[in-house]
């Protein structure tokens, strides 16, 4: 299985960010510009926070806030799991099962953001992973 490096390499871009006092608004149009289900909140280089559709459904819309005058400090989720390159993605889908989350941020050592991961990323490995499997199982049978 390939490591969460390699899935972040594939990926090939970098995480979509804003800071805390960036409005609900503008982290909704970064979501549909970049057609993405998340943005990472970002103070001083450091991830401090995630803002989700989830979020802004829950935090936002519900409560009948506006995206433009809310702050995504006051709707972001603070409590941020994190992983890093080293960790499998059978570790990734555990935490993201365990903890009701769709996205992970990817740090290294330093707490330096090399990337996320959502749920979608790592079932379409998994899924290709039993493809090939498949693929040399009926090789094997019929070879």
């Amino acid at each position: 299985m390939k490591s969460i490096q390699h899935l972040l390499d594939e990926k090939g871009r970098s995480p979509v960010t804003v800071a805390p006092g960036d409005t609900a608004q503008r982290a909704l149009a970064l979501l549909a510009e970049h057609d993405i289900g998340a943005v990472l909140v970002l103070e001083t280089g450091r991830v401090v926070g995630v803002f989700s559709e989830r979020d802004f459904a829950r935090k936002v819309a519900l409560p009948g806030k506006s995206s433009r005058d809310t702050c995504i400090r006051e709707v972001m989720s603070g409590h941020v799991f994190y992983v890093t390159p080293t960790q499998t993605v059978e570790e990734c889908l555990a935490i993201m099962t365990d903890r009701h989350i769709r996205h992970l941020p990817v740090v290294d050592e330093d707490q330096n953001l090399l990337g996320i991961l959502s749920i979608g990323d790592l079932v379409k490995e998994v899924i290709s992973l039993q493809a090939f499997k498949i693929d040399q199982l009926e090789r094997y049978i019929t070879g």
